[in-house]
């Protein structure tokens, strides 16, 4: 592997679903984090329920693989989300704003079949030079 990308690992976020990493740290200031889902990391299992939950988790999900990397989710400089429903648009941004406070990142929101999820997000934290 290449010395400008080491994989990370996030003990307490749900494993990957598939051939790929938590995130990718660069050599230099970036973060890259995979798209989370709401599965709780405890069990495994999918969190249900309105959008403002399922929003939340995948959103911890993120905070935990960036702390992971010795990155804080606040210092996010890009963020995508999938969105099953567009009509949840509005009730994620009270979540997002929970988490995110100006300057906000920069942003993505795109409507995708999300196979039983309603949610997505992943994105690309700026760390800071202690964990570059």
């Amino acid at each position: 592997m290449p010395a400008d990308r080491t994989p990370v690992t996030a003990q307490g976020a749900p494993r990957p679903g598939g051939p790929y990493s938590h995130g990718i740290r660069t050599a230099g200031p970036l973060l890259f984090l995979a798209g989370q889902v709401p599965i709780d990391p405890a069990t495994n299992q999918q969190v249900g329920g309105p959008i403002e939950q399922q929003a939340g988790q995948a959103l911890e999900n993120l905070r935990t693989v960036a702390a992971a990397a010795g990155g804080r989710l606040e210092d996010a400089v890009s963020v995508r989300v999938f969105l099953a429903d567009m009509a949840d648009f509005p009730a994620l941004n009270e979540v997002y704003r929970r988490y995110f406070a100006e300057p906000f990142p920069a942003r993505t929101t795109i409507q995708s079949n999300l196979p039983g999820f309603a949610v997505e997000i992943d994105a690309v934290i700026a760390l800071p030079p202690e964990a570059t």
